[in-house]
Formats: C-alpha cells, sequence, structure tokens
C-alpha cells in the first residue's frame, strides 16, 4: 500500500513538472528542445501516411461493401472474433428472383425462358464478385488495416513518450539554469551570517540537478533514437502497400474481365432463344456511313421524285433503325422507330428505295431500314 502511494505520487508530481513546462513554453517563458529537420521530415510523412490510408481504407470497404448496416456487421463480428455468416450479393439475388419469376410466367414462354437464362449468369457474376471481394479484403485491405492497429499505434506509443522525455529533459534544463543563477547571485553578494554557507546548498542543488539532467538527455536521446527507426519503416511500408495495391488492381481487372465473358455468353445464348430481340441489336451501333449517290447524270434524276407513282403491288413496310436528316429536297427525313412504306424506282440505285409517309415522299437509304414482312 506505502509503495503503491509513493507511486502514486511521483507520478503525480512528474505530472505536474509536465504540466508546468508544457505551459511555460506555451506562454514563451522557457525554452524548447527541437528535433532536427530531417526528424520533423519523417513525423510529417507518418502523419500523411496514415491519414491517407485511413481515406484509402474506408473508401475501398465503401466499394466492396456499399450497405453501411452490413459493414457495421462485418465490423462487429471481427471485433468478437467470430466468423461472420455467408451474405447474398445483390447479382444473386436478382438472379433468384428472377428464376422464381420464370417459374410463375412459365419456363417454355420466351420471356420465362429468357428470365431463366438471365438469372443464371446474374447468379454466376454474384459469385465471381464474392471471389473478388475475398480476395480484395487479402491482398489489400488486411495489409492496411494491420498497419493503422500496428505500426501507426506503436509510432504514436513511442512519439508520445518522446514527448513526455523531452518535456522532463526542458523541466531539468530550466532547473539546472535557475540553480546556476541563484548560485552565481549568492557568489557575488555571500550571507555571513549563516550557520551555513548559502553556496554550498545552492552548490549541491546544482550538481544534482545538472545529474538529472545528464539522465534525462540520455533516455531522451535514446527514446528519440527508437522513434526514428520505426518512422524510416515508413518507407518499407509504402513498398509493402504498393505491392497490396498492383495485387489489388490485378484482382479487379480479373473480376470485370469475368464478368464480360459471362455477359457475352449470355448475350450468345439468347440470340439461339426463338423470339428474342438479338436481331435488332444493330440499333445500339453507330449508324453506317451512307453511300455516295451517283452523279447528276444518272438515270434516278431523269425522273423527278415528285412524278413517281407508287406502284400497285412491290410496296413494302420498312421500320427505320435511325434518325436521318434529308440531304437535298429529293430526300425524305427520317425518324427512328417510325414505319413508313417503301418500293423501289426503276433505275435508282441498290442501296436506296422510295419512301412514303402520308403526303410525303422521297430517297431514303437502305441501311437505316429494317424491312418489314
Amino acid at each position: 500500500m506505502d509503495f503503491n502511494v509513493k507511486r502514486l505520487a511521483t507520478e503525480a508530481g512528474l505530472f505536474l513538472t509536465r504540466a508546468v513546462q508544457f505551459t511555460e513554453e506555451k506562454l514563451w517563458q522557457s525554452e524548447k528542445t527541437n528535433l532536427d529537420q530531417d526528424f520533423e521530415n519523417l513525423t510529417v510523412r507518418a502523419d500523411c501516411t496514415k491519414h491517407w490510408t485511413e481515406k484509402i481504407l474506408r473508401q475501398t470497404e465503401i466499394l466492396l461493401q456499399p450497405n453501411p448496416s452490413a459493414r457495421i456487421e462485418e465490423f462487429l463480428y471481427e471485433k468478437l472474433d467470430m466468423k461472420a455468416p455467408s451474405r447474398i450479393t445483390n447479382s444473386e439475388l436478382l438472379g433468384q428472383h428472377m428464376e422464381d419469376a420464370a417459374k410463375e410466367f412459365g419456363l417454355e414462354s420466351p420471356y420465362g425462358s429468357t428470365l431463366v437464362k438471365v438469372g443464371e449468369c446474374e447468379r454466376r457474376l454474384g459469385a465471381v464478385e464474392k471471389d473478388f471481394i475475398q480476395t480484395a479484403d487479402i491482398s489489400f485491405l488486411s495489409p492496411l488495416r494491420n498497419f493503422l492497429e500496428g505500426d501507426c499505434r506503436i509510432i504514436s506509443k513511442e512519439r508520445r513518450l518522446l514527448e513526455n522525455l523531452r518535456l522532463d529533459l526542458d523541466a531539468c534544463k530550466t532547473r539546472v539554469k535557475k540553480a546556476k543563477a541563484a548560485e552565481a547571485k549568492v557568489a557575488v553578494v555571500p550571507d555571513f551570517q549563516e550557520t551555513r554557507p548559502r553556496n554550498y546548498v545552492l552548490s549541491a542543488s546544482a550538481s544534482a540537478a545538472e545529474q538529472e539532467l545528464k539522465t534525462a538527455q540520455k533516455e531522451f536521446d535514446r527514446q528519440a533514437e527508437v522513434t526514428r527507426l520505426l518512422l524510416e519503416g515508413i518507407s518499407c511500408t509504402h513498398v509493402n502497400h504498393l505491392r497490396c495495391l498492383h495485387e489489388f488492381v490485378e484482382a479487379q481487372a480479373a473480376y470485370y474481365r469475368q464478368c464480360h465473358l459471362h455477359m457475352q455468353d449470355l448475350q450468345e445464348e439468347l440470340r439461339r432463344l426463338p423470339g428474342g430481340f438479338a436481331q435488332n441489336s444493330s440499333q445500339n451501333a453507330p449508324p453506317p456511313s451512307l453511300p455516295e449517290p451517283e452523279s447528276v447524270s444518272s438515270p434516278v434524276e431523269t425522273l423527278t421524285i415528285e412524278e413517281v407513282q407508287a406502284p400497285a403491288s412491290g410496296t413494302r413496310k420498312a421500320k427505320v433503325l435511325y434518325d436521318y436528316d434529308a440531304a437535298d429536297c429529293s430526300e425524305l427525313s427520317l425518324l427512328a422507330d417510325e414505319i413508313i412504306t417503301v418500293y423501289t424506282m426503276p433505275g435508282m440505285e441498290s442501296d436506296w428505295l422510295v419512301g412514303e409517309r402520308g403526303n410525303q415522299r422521297g430517297r431514303v437509304p437502305v441501311t437505316y431500314l429494317e424491312l418489314l414482312s
């Protein structure tokens, strides 16, 4: 019990001394021991590394798991050292809903059979996403967490200890300075009436203060060297994080590559299904280049488009695939998805047809049309 009380009193006195020294430094009443510029640069680099590592880690976690509730749940399981239950991905859930809907609509119907194919593909995409999340967590997120929870905490602890030892060192310097000033003052004006010379007492006090200063200086130098070695290890941390970043990029590239392959396979399967819309997929492609019209002397110009009469037979309906702006008065402007009547005219180029829309008539390019039966 006595030992604990003494220890508590010693720690309280040490805390008070440091508080006084810190306050005097803030009030510019005491000198402060400054570390060299190289050490300060290492400190700034360590703080910068910690700051941006925390941001990168947090944003990567959001990328892999956008649901904040799920992230909190995984965090709690990790802190409790328990294995988190397997969670179904959004793609897998979508695929499951599509397959259930297909059973309701009928597996033999065009819509139902297509839902089954897309649902299976979504399940495969969900499995690929799970593999990517697991790989990214092991190869990228775990090293970042280990750095923040391991090296960063050790560096912070050693820096706090170094700061406390610096306060102790500066407090010792202040005591030595005051003791020497008092000793010099007594040496100039001695007091011969005292039974014990004051300069003798002050000399002993100055010697004790100098001894404490040497001890504090030694402890401070040793701690500064330990902290410097830890800060210099940040360079190795950057090399390690660089390697992890390359592994993350490789995992992400493999994930998107597999997703692309699955989607290509799905497109091929949908093209083979009856009643699909794969034949119209060319609508998403850029408009084809128009053929160059024939010269003015071509036979089509011998008869103006207004003079052409629709034949009694041979007309067909056509669906416009792309918007088209007429180049001159002999052509007909088109709007995508509209239905027009088309037919051929004697002497007209094979890449052109005559199109009619109500009372409007003009030449239209075949490449912009889908002939309907």
